[in-house]
């Protein structure tokens, strides 16, 4: 996170002047590099990001996140153990393999439709429902320029506190789902978009905006960890985690034939998704003053 922050602060004085609505922009890296494409829905929603930002951002990310994964499904371990430890630690108590056979359920669709899954969706839905009819109700104390943040930050608090009740806690399939209404809210974005006037955004210095969050808070990760002798597959699992989102992990950890970093980076991977709406339309404003 301090990685990111530091090229997101960087990015955002070098390229304000050529990008338009910059600042916003700041909040949507900072929230898809912390948690994933949810936080980056919402928090284009929170901001109102313009449609054609949004879907130039998300395709940078997209293309430049693909190398990235290459490299880190390939070569990233063997070139980061030139100069970070290797991973020492023992975890001979835990079953690894029901850990990682779970981990592979986030991305699972299998059983949503039967007759339980349809039931169980339905109360997450509906939960769903409740937690935005109050959210919405709160935004109406607020003054109009802040109602859409206010509306977006009580949804994630109010999801996070539920997600303490064990019965909430324990619905199946309700992340999919979650996920699933991404998608559907991505593709009516982007139906929005026109692609007359796309391009005329400033799309150069958009890029080399998104490649400076992805590969220079990389950099300064990788000199993080040196300092503070973190070993090379924490190092890449964590950077899988945030960059990517929890479901990439157990890809990874497969990849590193290292199922020990699946804990590690599903728990900092789920902090993300927590925490990333807060601290992007937090940095978001705080750099719309400069």
């Amino acid at each position: 996170m301090v990685s990111l922050i530091i090229v997101i602060f960087a990015g955002y004085f070098l390229f304000k002047d050529h990008i338009a609505e910059s600042w916003k922009i700041t909040g949507m890296l900072v929230g898809i590099y912390s948690g994933g494409t949810p936080n980056l829905a919402a928090i284009s929603t929170a901001l109102d990001v313009s449609p054609n930002t949004f879907i130039l951002t998300h395709t940078y990310d997209m293309v430049l996140g693909a190398i990235t994964l290459i490299f880190l499904l390939t070569t990233a371990q063997r070139i980061f153990n030139w100069f970070l430890p290797k991973f020492h630690e023992s975890h001979s108590d835990m079953d690894l393999n029901g850990i990682a056979a779970e981990s592979k359920e986030m991305d699972n669709y299998k059983g949503m439709l039967t007759k339980t899954g349809i039931i169980n969706l339905l109360k997450a839905l509906g939960l769903s429902a409740l937690i935005f009819a109050i959210s919405g109700g709160l935004s109406l104390l607020v003054p109009a320029s802040a109602q859409m943040v206010t509306v977006i930050l009580s949804i994630t608090t109010l999801g996070l506190v539920f997600s303490t009740v064990k019965s909430i806690n324990k619905i199946e399939k309700s992340f999919l789902l979650g996920m699933y209404l991404i998608i559907v809210f991505s593709l009516v974005v982007a139906s929005m978009g026109d692609l007359s006037s796309m391009f005329q955004i400033d799309f150069l210095h958009l890029f080399l905006f998104v490649a400076l969050a992805i590969f220079g808070s990389m950099v300064i990760h990788l000199f993080l960890s040196w300092i503070f002798k973190v070993d090379s597959d924490t190092t890449i699992i964590t950077i899988t985690a945030l960059t990517y989102s929890p479901p990439f992990v157990p890809v990874v950890a497969s990849a590193l034939k290292n199922k020990e970093v699946i804990i590690s980076g599903l728990t900092v991977g789920i902090l993300g998704y927590a925490f990333g709406n807060y601290i992007g339309v937090a940095i978001a404003y705080f750099l719309k003053g400069f």
